[in-house]
This record gives structure tokens, sequence and C-alpha cells, in this order.
């Protein structure tokens, strides 16, 4: 794993332990906030571990507050360990945590559980029209979130990702994208 994207995973695992912490109102909202950020580096580094962390956040804030306490105080310490493994370069148990977590939210909720994949589906389709909207084409995004272009492009059409737009990014912006792209602060 490259170090800039486990710098990345390390920085979304400790935000979304964080929001998760103490059940306040706002946590939904930090969610979806997080869960957007992650897309931007997924954009900017194309990996599967970066997605696979991405979708999990999505996922959990699909279901949050739905979770019963038990699974919630579950969710958090597989969240933590999941962060000191990594910490620690052990992939192995890095990955059992995670696995955990997907464990987690699919028998917390029998409607989750019902419509797991669903949610899945349609977090990897909005986070393949985040990925256009961020400059991506609709064969990377949908490649890149293990879709067809078509079911992608279903969903875009949708919306107002596959508008084209005249603005271009600040130079202030793609300062501080390749700024975190290096790793410099």
């Amino acid at each position: 794993m490259k170090d800039v994207v486990k710098k990345e995973i390390l920085y979304d695992l400790s935000k979304t332990i964080t929001i998760l912490q103490i059940r306040e109102p706002n946590d939904l909202n930090d969610l979806k906030d997080l869960s957007n950020h992650a897309i931007e580096d997924v954009a900017v580094q194309k990996d599967i571990d970066l997605i696979s962390i991405t979708v999990l956040i999505y996922s959990i804030y699909k279901i949050v507050e739905s979770i019963p306490d038990a699974d919630y105080s579950d969710l958090i310490e597989h969240l933590k360990e999941a962060a000191e493994n990594l910490q620690r370069n052990n992939l192995g148990g890095y990955n059992r945590n995670l696995k955990a977590l997907y464990d987690l939210i699919r028998k917390s909720d029998a409607k989750v559980k019902l419509h797991l994949q669903d949610v899945m589906d349609a977090a990897r389709i909005k986070k393949g029209t985040v990925l256009l909207e961020h400059g991506l084409s609709m064969g990377q995004a949908a490649g890149l979130m293990g879709l067809s272009n078509w079911d992608l492009q279903q969903y875009a059409s949708k919306t107002n990702a596959l508008d084209i737009s005249d603005q271009g990014m600040s130079a202030k912006k793609r300062l501080q994208l390749a700024f975190k792209l290096f790793g410099v602060d």
C-alpha cells in the first residue's frame, strides 16, 4: 500500500471514529461530508483500498441511526482496531477488521441485511457519479467503482454530473490537491 493512500485511510478511519464516538444528531451530516471528502482522494489516487473505505463510510452513514447500541460499540471497536492494524502495517489484521465491519453492517438491521447489496450498489453508483464530477471519464469512474458504464450512465444522467461546466478549478484548489497528493502540509 502506498504511503499516501495509507495516510488518507488512517485519516478517514480517525475521522469516522471521532464522529461516531458519541452519538449526536449531526453524525449523519458529518459522515456524509467525510464520505464525499474521501471521493476526492479516490479521484486522485484511483486506489481500490480508498474505494473500499469510502464505500464502508457511506454504508455506515446509511445505517448508523438503526444500529443497536451493542453493535454500535463493536463498530467503533473494529474501526479502532483497523486503524491500529494499518498503523502497524498489519494488513492481515486490517483486512479482518474490514470484513468484520462489513459483517456487522450486514447484521445490524434486518432491512439493511436484506438490501445490503442495494446499499453497496447505490454507494458505488453515487460515488461513481461524484468521480464524474471530479473530472474522470465515464469508463474510469465505472471501472473504479466496479460498475458497467451503462449502470453509471443511467444514474448520472438524472443528475448534473454529466453537464459540461465551463468553470475550471481555481489555482488555489489545484495547489491544495497537489500538496495533498504529495503529502505536503
